[in-house]
């Protein structure tokens, strides 16, 4: 037997992820996506995993070669899967029959294709693709003639983190025949329209979209029913929030979402709303219910997660869905008559996938843990919370020779007296009265949640000797709508206290933690929080600032978001300049010590590198220790799904920096 060992960077390339579970209406099979990387090619692949439930055999795989495959959806009658497939060059929509033989390709289209959805009677799928005002489905696609031309722009919303600079095309609703491959194209016009789920009747569809004139100042997005026949979009809400996760009751009788009205902006509870069809009436089902429906959780390493949204039992009077809760994301059930929210699974843990069948009372779940990478499980809906079965072991083989570091739960008084939460992960090879230096980790957002999922960033750092606290302060979801709304105008006050706050709870709970030898280190909002950690305070003596905030001035006019997002979150606009520069780390850049790396992508428009080249350069000229690190061609999303060679590489720079300076 190999000798143990912990996580390594370079175990990037040898993990595997499962997602997406879709359980066949019999209930007897499901199909999943599992993800790999190809360390030859440095990319992604992701393929098609079919398993039966009634015996023990070993998944087959269905998809093969290289790209990605995903978005798997059972034909009514579960004869087919049509899925997404990009291995013409383009996402394109496939259809493959269970009994074997090769995927068909179903759509050509030069603007391709994605999210199907059946029709009732299962003759046709309808999908979204993306157009420009002036063309249609049925353009053939023009040759490309690389040439650089001038990128006109009149409105705000001019780019995006995931998809660069908008370049004029509009999401938009069609349908494909599957057996002639009859194309129809439901929406055109300048907006956007997001495809949900087919009535049972086959007249409608439920789509999401925002008609506003100037959707520049407009942040609401509302649900209609597309009438097919007509092509005309009756109002479902109200112009007054945000809505999504839309599904339809087997009966017809109510469309089930996730939404909210907007109360705290962008830090607002998801609700379930239920819309009930005959009477036209929308009414919030867990208005009382202080818990934000949906997944929340941070993580680092699970791809192609997909929010199952609300998931209906077969008599329509009760639904299945995941919300997020103290560190955990758990599955609840919610009963239409007494709008009532009971506990299915809550046994600790992040579920991010799931699919069901009422019939039967199964659900097959993606699920992991600290410890448990990622894996599917059979959940009986009717028996005890933690009757799990376990239906794949994709890094079983590779966690024989590998030990991973279980963190410990722990609890504190942080600003205002308010409870705060979090979790302690030992050193991996832990020897009591042996000191160990600490690295603080703070999570992006900030309405985002740390939690019982596998954090391969956090196993490396405790196999490499650190001990790793990471909790969830002011700002963060999961412990209610009054917590989460605290940090909006107060960034860099109650929730430094609580970080400092949990700095000073670790080092009186645990002895074995070196209090000269404190790290810290975040990304995104965690990023602007260590820039401001190390202008406020010298105890810790080495950081990693990572995609950072250092100037709300500049990224005011420069983020994809910067306008909204810094009204909404420090509750001034560019006309009031003093508060901007009070709550920026840079204006405190003079009372930097603390050697700072300083890590950032080239490509990242949600904050943008100049964001960071400010930091840099100032720390340079007062001639204080720093390093800036340049990204090429990633984004925002570097460290959850930017190429693996870079993810590594980020991975290296975070540990050889705390290795010299702590």
């Amino acid at each position: 037997m190999a000798e143990t060992r912990g996580i390594q960077s370079e175990d990037l390339y040898q993990l595997k992820s499962v997602a997406n579970p879709q359980l066949a209406p019999d209930g007897k099979s499901y199909v999943y996506v599992q993800t790999t990387i190809d360390e030859e090619t440095d990319e992604y692949q992701a393929h098609l995993f079919f398993q039966t439930l009634e015996d023990e055999s070993e998944a087959v795989q269905w998809t093969y070669g290289k790209g990605r495959n995903h978005s798997p959806c059972w034909s009514p009658d579960g004869t087919h899967i049509a899925f997404v497939s990009n291995r013409s060059g383009k996402n394109q929509l496939y259809l493959l029959n269970v009994n074997g033989g090769e995927a068909r390709q179903l759509t050509f289209l030069a603007s391709g294709a994605s999210n199907p959805v059946w029709s009732p009677d299962g003759t046709k799928l309808a999908f979204n693709t993306s157009l420009k005002t002036d063309k249609t489905i049925f353009d053939e696609e023009e040759k490309e003639v690389k040439k650089t031309v001038p990128l006109e722009v009149t409105k705000m919303k001019y780019k995006s983190d995931d998809g660069g600079f908008w370049q004029g095309d509009y999401k938009q609703v069609a349908l494909v025949d599957v057996k002639s491959g009859d194309l129809t194209q439901l929406t055109d016009g300048a907006y956007h329209v997001s495809l949900y789920c087919w009535s049972p009747d086959g007249k409608y569809l439920a789509v999401g979209a925002d008609f506003t004139e100037e959707t520049d100042l407009s942040f609401i997005h509302d649900v209609y029913l597309l009438d097919i026949a007509q092509q005309e979009f009756i109002p479902v809400t109200n112009g007054a929030g945000y809505f999504d996760s839309v599904s339809w009751s087997p009966e017809g009788n109510y469309l089930g979402m996730f939404g909210h009205q907007r109360e705290f902006e962008n830090a607002t509870h998801p609700k379930v709303w239920l819309f009930e069809i005959h009477s036209k009436k929308l009414d919030c089902l867990t208005s009382n219910w202080d818990v934000p429906v949906g997944d929340f959780m941070v993580g680092d390493f699970q791809q192609g997660a997909v929010s199952p949204g609300l998931l209906w039992s077969n008599d329509s009077k009760g639904f299945y869905f995941i919300g997020s809760e103290q560190g955990n994301t758990n599955i609840y059930f919610g009963d239409v008559n007494s709008g009532g929210i009971q506990p299915v699974y809550t046994d600790g843990g992040h579920v991010y996938g799931m699919s069901i069948h009422s019939a039967t009372q199964k659900a097959v779940i993606a699920l992991s843990k600290p410890t448990a990478i990622s894996d599917l499980y059979l959940l009986s809906l009717s028996g005890e919370p933690s009757s799990l079965e376990k239906l794949t072991d994709v890094n079983g083989s590779f966690l024989q020779d590998v030990v991973l570091s279980k963190p410990e739960p722990v609890e504190f008084s942080g600003a205002d007296d308010r409870k705060v939460y979090g979790w302690m992960m030992k050193p991996l090879g832990f020897e009591e009265g042996k000191k160990y230096p600490l690295v603080l980790e703070i999570h992006g957002g900030p309405h985002a949640m740390y939690g019982n999922t596998y954090m391969n960033e956090f196993q490396l750092l405790a196999a490499k000797g650190y001990a790793v606290l990471y909790v969830n302060p002011q700002g963060s979801h999961g412990y209610g709508q009054e917590f989460v709304n605290a940090v909006r105008g107060d960034y860099g006050g109650g929730d430094y206290q609580d970080l400092m706050l949990a700095v000073d709870s670790a080092l009186e709970q645990y002895d074995f933690i070196d209090e000269n030898r404190l790290g810290v280190t975040g990304g995104s909002y965690g990023g602007f929080m260590t820039n401001w950690i190390v202008g406020h305070t010298n105890r810790f003596k080495a950081a990693v600032t990572q995609r950072s905030i250092s100037n709300w001035i500049s990224f005011y006019g420069v983020s994809d978001i910067g306008y909204y997002f810094t009204e909404w979150q420090i509750k001034a606009d560019f006309r009031d300049i003093q508060t901007l520069w009070k709550h920026s780390p840079l204006a405190y850049v003079e009372k930097v010590e603390t050697p700072l790396l300083i890590l950032h992508s080239e490509k990242d428009y949600r904050c943008p590198i100049e964001q960071a080249e400010q930091l840099f350069i100032a720390l340079k000229r007062l001639g204080q220790k720093t390093k800036l690190v340049r990204f090429p061609e990633e984004n925002h999303e570097l460290s959850r799904s930017g190429k693996p060679s870079l993810r590594k590489s980020r991975l290296d720079y975070i540990v050889n920096w705390f290795e010299e300076n702590l």
